[in-house]
């Protein structure tokens, strides 16, 4: 079964994840823009940033078999700074138009703020006039009330909602999500949020209309094969194929395809591997035979 993780930050990890991913079955991955960690004190920290999304981290994936995509946004974490927030805003406009994002993301709330308030508002417009979808980082505090206030303020903005991911849900704010008309992501974390059973649990509970799960993996403790691994549980469980499929597959690939930058036809053929390739004169390569055509179709 062919696999696509919507929400990953490949940038966090290694080149054995990518060909571990591979094996399980990722075929194609969405990157959303996020926070690094720490601060970033300068806005042209996220153009290079933003370029890297679009162009080195699309060639190491593609280097493995696997496509990338991405979306672009300031992210919740770093809107309450205002010294910044509205030449990054302008960075973000510009690189909207760049191939390869479908999405405007990852956006929402962190604390809450009146300050996220007004990005959110600002970059769901932006995300109307480029006709993106948008993706939704809910907070990792009071979950549910900021589900809520999510739903609120994207209501307030007439945004459609089938043009809406909001992500990292769990089963407090996942009936809420799917009443309101929007996409539902679940992000499956080693020993935190959702795990496999609870997602399981959801699935056995809602069907497959409208949701997709992720593996979130970045800079801290987490897992790149959450989605295999959790494909393999819904298995496990009785849960028929064709839903697994939509979950993992179908799903990620109709949101996606919104943006008009994701051609669903294209993702029916795998995608050949040329390790002799360059990026700017670089490869992934550290004196390594270059594979060529040798990572099987699944």
């Amino acid at each position: 079964m062919r696999l696509f993780d919507p929400h990953i930050h490949m940038t966090s990890r290694t080149t054995d994840d990518y060909a571990a991913m591979r094996r399980a079955g990722i075929v194609a991955v969405t990157e959303p823009a996020f926070w690094l960690g720490q601060p970033r004190t300068h806005a042209g920290s996220f153009e290079d940033y933003f370029l890297s999304l679009i162009g080195w981290e699309r060639f190491r994936a593609s280097q493995f078999g696997i496509r990338h995509f991405c979306t672009l946004g300031l992210n919740p974490k770093e809107a309450n700074t205002p010294e910044i927030v509205d030449a990054v805003l302008d960075l973000v406009d510009l690189y909207l138009e760049k191939d390869g994002v479908v999405a405007v993301g990852e956006i929402g709330y962190d604390d809450m703020t009146p300050a996220e308030d007004d990005i959110l508002g600002r970059q769901v417009e932006m995300a109307r006039r480029h006709e993106l979808p948008i993706m939704i980082h809910t907070p990792h505090r009071d979950k549910k009330a900021g589900t809520r206030r999510t739903i609120d303020l994207l209501r307030e903005t007439g945004i459609p909602p089938h043009m809406v991911l909001i992500d990292h849900n769990n089963e407090e704010t996942l009936p809420a999500v799917l009443d309101s008309g929007c996409w539902a992501g679940h992000t499956i974390y080693p020993g935190s949020k959702m795990d496999e059973p609870r997602m399981v649990g959801l699935v056995q509970r809602f069907g497959a209309e409208r949701i997709m799960v992720n593996s979130s993996a970045d800079w801290g403790i987490s897992d790149p094969l959450k989605v295999p691994k959790t494909a393999e549980a819904m298995r496990q469980a009785g849960i028929a194929d064709e839903t697994i499929e939509t979950i993992v597959w179908r799903n990620p690939i109709a949101f996606y395809a919104l943006s008009g930058r994701l051609d669903p036809a294209e993702l029916e053929t795998p995608l050949p591997v040329d390790q002799r390739l360059l990026f700017e004169g670089n490869t992934v390569l550290r004196g390594q035979k270059p594979a060529v055509d040798t990572v099987p179709a699944v």
